[in-house]
């Protein structure tokens, strides 16, 4: 089993990566999160996991272990393939995925393409209790990712309102959470009015 790959970056895309290891080129799947955190640079280190099929060996890379882990838990989820989990890698940073997931924030969710109601559903049901264990391998990530109980309903208005002024729910999302984030007490008229400076 392959649990990391170092080497040159010989080739890279928003989707994948081919890492030079000692003159064998690994074609690597990343998500829009890792390419972000290796773009620029001349070498690169990828957790890897390795999807065998009758068709296909495919390897997946991750630029830390807590993204791995997220996408190990999107996987165990029926449903969920490594693209689709890939997919959700892409548009949320992980501590945003665990801030939706432990928050039931299915609509979220479902602005991901390819993630119907159902399926975004399934998830947070099988994950919500498992992914608490994500904190233990990535330290402060999960309080890093977590709002209080009153926030969220600070969140939930204001991406509400912002949704209704136009604005797309899923950069909407982003900007009043990173808002939150910087401003835990800020009261609703704040946040959107921080937000329609962002947006």
């Amino acid at each position: 089993m392959i649990e990391y790959i170092k080497g040159d970056i010989a080739e890279i895309s928003p989707a994948t990566v081919v890492i030079d290891c000692n003159g064998l080129g690994y074609g690597v799947q990343i998500s829009l999160n890792t390419y972000s955190m290796i773009q620029g640079k001349k070498q690169c280190k990828l957790y890897i996991y390795e999807a065998i099929r009758e068709d296909a060996y495919l390897l997946y890379g991750f630029a830390d272990k807590e993204e791995r882990e997220l996408f190990l838990l999107l996987i165990s989820v029926s449903g969920i393939g490594g693209n689709t989990a890939r997919m959700i890698l892409s548009a949320l940073s992980p501590s945003e995925l665990i801030q939706v997931i432990s928050s039931e924030n299915a609509h979220m969710l479902k602005t991901v393409k390819g993630i119907g109601l159902k399926t975004a559903q399934r998830v947070i049901v099988d994950l919500k209790d498992k992914i608490h264990r994500v904190s233990a391998v990535g330290g402060d990530l999960l309080t890093d990712g977590k709002i209080s109980v009153s926030q969220n309903a600070v969140q939930e208005e204001a991406v509400s309102a912002l949704t209704m002024l136009g604005f797309a729910a899923a950069p909407s999302q982003k900007v009043v959470y990173a808002i939150l984030k910087e401003e835990p007490d800020a009261p609703v008229e704040k946040v959107i009015k921080l937000a329609l400076k962002r947006l």
